[in-house]
């Protein structure tokens, strides 16, 4: 009976054949390699959330990043926007009193 111990180099059997003979020879049941089984793949879904989670967690950062960037720029452009709407009314008035000029003159 060969174990994985007593594997040799040069030996015909490859170390494959000789684990897979030493599986099927050891004491473990069925069952039990059952279980090592789905642990073993319970053991890859936590590492893939585990990577999901952090993946997740960078994109995360990154939006957040951009979206204080975009509040930065809304925040300048609203106060584009009242700096002109500022600037309106102030035109308007000249407007406004240049047209009472106007009409002063011609009633005059």
């Amino acid at each position: 009976m060969s174990t994985l111990f007593d594997f040799k180099k040069g030996s015909n059997e490859s170390k494959d054949s000789l684990e897979a003979n030493a599986k099927s020879k050891t004491l473990i049941p069925e069952k039990e390699e059952g279980e090592l089984e789905r642990l073993r793949n319970l053991d890859e879904k936590i590492a893939d959330a585990i990577n999901r989670v952090k993946a997740l967690k960078e994109e995360k950062q990154a939006l957040e990043r951009r979206v204080h960037e975009l509040e930065i720029l809304l925040n300048e452009k609203n106060e584009e926007i009242e700096r002109l709407r500022s600037e309106k009314v102030a035109v308007k008035g000249q407007i406004e009193d240049l047209l009472r000029e106007i009409e002063s003159l011609e009633i005059g």
